[in-house]
């Protein structure tokens, strides 16, 4: 016999011995999104992809589509820092990234940064791409858990992506760092997560692929955290967990 809470009794004709079942040490989930649950690269190559075509970037002198993304890459990269760090404003940051990028080939051409600026901010999220596993180990842990999202990237455009993939129904609230006031890893944004979330660090898990920001953030809050690195990076850290698969958190979390 199982009664509600979990516990389970065995019984005979003369004793009554009560199991007591370990709680879970979880209740609450936290996950970032890009590059973690929402396959960020793919879905930046082929928004990559369409724009160098609409836009027929290689008249402009711009070789290849590989070239050009690797510039943009390494631009935009350097100024994320800069915006994580609170040295740059996102609508600056929208424009200067392009702008930085066609500088990078000689071209001066503020329509087209415009134009190529308000195309990705549009397809990028719009164009859906998960990593493996990732409905079916929302629907899992679904069950038993309250799930949440926890990301740096720009609020309306995380709930775009959301929406279109068709996974906002599993997760609670999105705690963004817009709302917050402060970036990942600043350990006040898990703070305020569980404020809004009415937990514990205790009683959560942090679930990021980016080692600085989601996994040292939370681990200098105080909260226990998953690290996904699907490509197997070396790195001398010590998360709780670590996985190269979304499919391991029913391993983990069962």
């Amino acid at each position: 016999m199982v009664p509600a809470d979990g516990n389970q009794i065995l019984e005979n004709e003369n004793i009554k011995l009560i199991i007591f079942m370990k709680p879970k040490r979880y209740k609450h989930l936290f996950f970032d999104l890009d590059r973690t649950i929402w396959d960020f690269d793919s879905s930046a190559l082929h928004t990559f992809e369409r724009l160098f075509e609409t836009y027929k970037l290689h008249d402009f002198g711009i070789a290849d589509l590989d070239i050009f993304y690797q510039t943009y890459n390494e631009h935009n990269d350097k100024l994320w820092t800069e915006y994580r760090n609170g040295n740059l404003g996102k609508e600056v940051l929208r424009d200067l990234r392009f702008r930085d990028t066609l500088k990078a080939f000689d071209i001066d051409n503020e329509k087209l940064v415009h134009q190529l600026s308000h195309d990705y901010l549009y397809f990028s999220p719009r164009t859906v791409y998960l990593f493996p596993h990732a409905v079916e180990v929302l629907e899992f842990l679904k069950k038993d858990y309250k799930l949440y999202l926890i990301t740096n990237g720009f609020e309306e455009v995380q709930h775009i992506k959301i929406n279109e993939a068709g996974i906002a129904g599993f997760f609670e609230k999105m705690i963004t760092s817009e709302a917050a006031g402060v970036k990942k890893p600043d350990p006040l944004i898990f703070s305020y997560a569980m404020q809004q979330c009415n937990t514990l660090s205790a009683e959560s898990l942090m679930i990021g692929d980016d080692l600085p920001v989601d996994i040292l953030g939370a681990q200098a809050f105080g909260m226990d955290q998953v690290f996904f690195n699907p490509q197997k990076q070396q790195h001398t850290e010590s998360p709780t967990f670590e996985i190269s698969s979304l499919i391991e958190l029913k391993d983990i979390l069962a």
